[in-house]
């Protein structure tokens, strides 16, 4: 794995120099996630899916931006920015990482609300630099089989396979689209999309009470070992 923020300039310099690299940034959120997972949850999952990717790849990880767009989870606690300021700031990452000669750049997204703050990174960056930067966006939970959840048991599973501060005791059952039809999914979505307490009052959507470590490590794999396969990046 190659984490920038455990390497000396010289070095860095000397890798970029040396062969083509893609710098690889990992952005998540602080929100809620339901009475038994911590708030960092998002940022902590896609933290770990960037490393493992980085040492399948050599890939130069960032580090990770914690702050994304959470504000339909209020009243629910949540730190967020405008999708402006998200899509700003890493369009300006993007920019100064193409002046220090890196030049092939992927966003891996870890928050369902980020994604319209991403969706246009990759037009602007290439337009301000001329076409001389690539940027690709992607979202973790496309590389998977499951269906994604909040606090369910997908990230509940994922949680327990890297971190000690789940607190399974308190895991509840939330919100469940189990028997509606794909009309009523797309509405429900579209509605917790601009406020998630009026889908689930407790801020759960899926069941985490059978979640487990080990098929956390399964979909950790799954996600990465599918990454690899279908992103078609060149490492």
């Amino acid at each position: 794995m190659t984490d920038i923020i455990q390497l000396q300039d010289p070095y860095l310099r000397k890798l970029i120099k040396t062969r083509k690299q893609t710098a690889l940034i990992p952005v998540g959120s602080i929100e809620q996630h339901g009475p038994h997972l911590p708030i960092s949850t998002d940022s902590d999952i896609v933290s770990e899916i960037a490393q493992r990717i980085s040492k399948k790849t050599d890939f130069l990880v960032l580090p990770t931006i914690n702050y994304g767009v959470s504000f339909e989870h209020s009243p629910f606690f949540n730190v967020s920015v405008t999708k402006v300021t998200l899509g700003k700031v890493l369009v300006e990452l993007c920019i100064s990482l193409w002046k220090n000669k890196v030049k092939t750049i992927v966003i891996l997204n870890g928050h369902h609300g980020n994604q319209a703050a991403l969706y246009n990174i990759p037009k602007k960056v290439h337009s301000l630099s001329k076409g001389k930067v690539k940027v690709f966006v992607f979202s973790y939970w496309h590389f998977m089989k499951r269906d994604f959840d909040h606090a369910g048991f997908v990230e509940t599973s994922l949680m327990l396979a890297i971190s000690k501060q789940v607190k399974m005791k308190k895991a509840v059952k939330g919100f469940t689209t189990n028997g509606l039809s794909t009309k009523q999914k797309s509405r429900i979505n579209k509605l917790a999309a601009k406020s998630f307490i009026t889908v689930t009052r407790n801020g759960v959507w899926g069941d985490p009470r059978n979640a487990t470590a080990k098929e956390g490590s399964k979909i950790l794999s799954e996600i990465v070992q599918t990454f690899l396969k279908e992103s078609n990046l060149p490492y």
